[in-house]
């Protein structure tokens, strides 16, 4: 029962994570239906500049996000304006192949500045736990997760109690009716691509922690990021957080009673059989196909 608990916890702190970082693509997707495969390559642009500033001046990790944030709103914003625009009311293929461009890109000029090897930030509470009676939380998923919770509190809030975020939800559900009562679907657009962006300011920091990474990694992370928001529907932020639960117990469950190179078989097989049943992920909605 202890091991069980064990990793439940561990699941569930990992999950946050994982639900910060697939909180952009879903974002993105919801808006724009665009979807963002360079989502990856943003999450360890993030760790490679966050490990450098931990290198070069002992900053936390974590801590580093507000100076990544910001870097990454601009970054987005830039890049919707000079990239993804373009190809806006294209088909969904056309997203996806330039935006795998632009990760393409980003992996090159790692490659170029930082090499082609393994990095990862080890501050000095990286091997150590907090202890809730039996169950050992390490400090880093700790702190991880509650970065996480935060900036998914923030973007909750942004979208449901502002009036940005009621633009952007508008422009979701009825992109013709926004625009009657005002609502810019260009400048909408570029906003949520901005702040689709900017989470992972906070997701690539932790990341960094976390995970060794280097250039290429974005592969790996881009298909978990796609199977969670698959998983809990395109579109819905609730599903990703859902979807994210489910990876991190995945593979914390996997690797305790298991091998933790079966966690990631086991999170595809729980997306095959929901899929079965729900086509449209667990809190996506069902299209008419005159419609879509």
């Amino acid at each position: 029962m202890a091991h069980f608990t064990q990793a439940v916890a561990l699941g569930l702190l990992i999950g946050g994570v994982y639900a910060l970082m697939a909180s952009g693509l879903t974002l993105i997707f919801g808006v724009m239906r665009i979807i963002n495969v360079a989502q990856g390559a943003f999450l360890v642009l993030v760790a490679m500049v966050t490990w450098w500033l931990w290198n070069r001046t002992g900053i936390d990790p974590i801590v580093a996000s507000v100076v990544t944030t910001p870097m990454m709103f601009g970054f987005g914003w830039l890049a919707y304006r000079l990239l993804v625009s373009r190809i806006r009311g294209a088909s969904p293929s056309m997203s996806v192949l330039l935006t795998f461009g632009l990760a393409l890109v980003i992996e090159g000029v790692l490659n170029l500045t930082a090499g082609n090897k393994f990095k990862s930030a080890a501050p000095s509470y990286f091997e150590e736990s907090f202890m809730a009676g039996s169950i050992s939380l390490p400090k880093a998923q700790v702190f991880g997760f509650l970065a996480a919770v935060a900036v998914l509190a923030v973007l909750y809030v942004v979208l449901n109690r502002t009036w940005t975020g009621r633009a952007i939800r508008a422009a979701t559900q009825n992109p013709s009716g926004a625009a009657l009562v005002g609502v810019g679907a260009a400048g909408t657009a570029a906003l949520a691509f901005a702040i689709g962006s900017a989470t992972a300011g906070v997701g690539g920091s932790i990341l960094s922690v976390l995970y060794p990474f280097f250039p290429a990694s974005h592969y790996e992370w881009i298909s978990r990021l796609l199977g969670i928001v698959v998983l809990g529907g395109l579109g819905s932020l609730p599903g990703a957080v859902v979807g994210a639960i489910v990876l991190g117990l995945a593979e914390t469950l996997t690797a305790t009673y298991g091998s933790l190179g079966w966690s990631t078989l086991v999170f595809y097989l729980v997306i095959m059989a929901v899929l079965l049943v729900r086509p449209q992920g667990l809190f996506g909605a069902r299209l008419r196909e005159d419609a879509a």
